[in-house]
C-alpha cells in the first residue's frame, strides 16, 4: 500500500504546478532527474539474479521436507545431492544490489541531484530508498531462514520459513521492476 500510496502522489504531483510568491504565479517545478540507467540495469540483474537463485533455495526446502520421511527408513540412502547453499547466496546478492543503489544514489548526488533539488528528484531518492529499506527487510528474513538451516531446525520448519522468505522476496523483484519502470516511463 506504500507504493501504491507513493505511486498515486508521484503521478499527481508531476502534474501540478506550485505558487511562487515571488513572481505572483504558478510554475512547473518539476524537473528532470537523470538517472543513472547502466547502473539501475545492472541493479535490476542483480536483484533478478537473486530472485532466481532465492527459488532455487525454495525448491531445494521443498524438495528436502518431502523427502525427508523417506531419508528416516533404515537402510534406505537417497544419495549424495550437490548442496550448493543458494541461500547465502541470495543474502551476497542482496547486499550486492544495496551496494548497488548506494553507488545510484552517490551518482545521482555527483549530477547535482539530491533529495530536495526538485519534487521529481525527490520522489526518484524517496521511491528507491523506500523499496531499499524493505529489500533491508528481506535480507533480514533471508538470515533468519538461513539461522534456521545452521541451527538444524526441523525440516518443515526450515521449508516454511524459506517458502515465505521467498514470496517476500520475489515481490521485492516485481517490485523494483515496478518503480524501475515508474521513473523510466512516467517522466
Amino acid at each position: 500500500m506504500v507504493f501504491v500510496s507513493l505511486t498515486s502522489a508521484y503521478v499527481f504531483r508531476r502534474g501540478l504546478p506550485t505558487f511562487d510568491g515571488t513572481i505572483n504565479s504558478y510554475v512547473r517545478d518539476w524537473g528532470n532527474v537523470e538517472l543513472p540507467w547502466t547502473l539501475l540495469g545492472i541493479n535490476t540483474a542483480v536483484l533478478l539474479l537473486s530472485s532466481l537463485t532465492m527459488e532455487l533455495a525454495r525448491r531445494k526446502a521443498a524438495r528436502q521436507a518431502a523427502l525427508a520421511p523417506v531419508s528416516s527408513i533404515p537402510g534406505i540412502s537417497l544419495g549424495e545431492e550437490r548442496n550448493l547453499p543458494w541461500l547465502g547466496v541470495t543474502v551476497v546478492l542482496g547486499l550486492a544490489f544495496l551496494v548497488g543503489q548506494w553507488l545510484a544514489w552517490g551518482e545521482l548526488h555527483n549530477r547535482g541531484f539530491y533529495v530536495d533539488t526538485n519534487p521529481s528528484s525527490s520522489f526518484a531518492f524517496l521511491l528507491t530508498i523506500a523499496h531499499a529499506v524493505h529489500l533491508g527487510g528481506g535480507m533480514l528474513a533471508l538470515l533468519w531462514a538461513a539461522r534456521a538451516s545452521l541451527l538444524r531446525k526441523p525440516v518443515e520448519s526450515q521449508r516454511i520459513v524459506v517458502d515465505i522468505t521467498a514470496w517476500y522476496w520475489h515481490f521485492m523483484g516485481v517490485l523494483w521492476i515496478y518503480i524501475f519502470l515508474l521513473l523510466g516511463l512516467a517522466r
